[in-house]
């Protein structure tokens, strides 16, 4: 078994293969609400106005750490899909090197249906923690 993390494109890739195991979005918003409840325990010390996510209609914080040679992100949310959504999103965007982050694009939104089946505020919300995670990644390779 290769131990050496998937790619951010594997990840994606991996993470619409899952999606398409479902066959209509009820149990695929299942299946998000059981990965967001897989997330790690985030400490409550960093809720802060300096880690929330803005643009987000539910409470997102994400914390980064590392540096420019490999990022994590821990995050967690107040709602059972956005949680979801941040479990996706850390998979493809966590622990990887700064350059890798910025030049990610985040495909599987639109590979497996994310973009049509989300409403607009979690969509904006969806956006605004990616923009969040990539500007902390850029600044780190300022």
């Amino acid at each position: 078994m290769n131990t050496a993390a998937p790619s951010a494109e594997q990840a994606q890739q991996d993470i619409a293969e899952e999606f398409a195991f479902f066959g209509d979005w009820s149990e695929r918003y299942q299946y998000l609400i059981d990965l967001g409840k897989q997330l790690p325990p985030f400490p409550e010390e960093c809720k802060t106005e300096e880690h929330r996510v803005h643009g987000c209609q539910s409470m997102v914080w994400l914390v980064p750490s590392g540096d420019a040679t490999k990022m994590h992100f821990a995050a967690t949310s107040d709602s059972a899909i956005v949680s979801g959504l941040i479990a996706l999103v850390l998979r493809v965007y966590s622990d990887r090197p700064a350059a890798e982050i910025v030049a990610t694009e985040p495909a599987f939104v639109q590979s497996i249906g994310l973009a049509k089946h989300l409403s607009p505020t979690r969509s904006n919300g969806l956006t605004a923690m990616l923009a969040k995670l990539k500007g902390y990644a850029a600044q780190t390779l300022a």
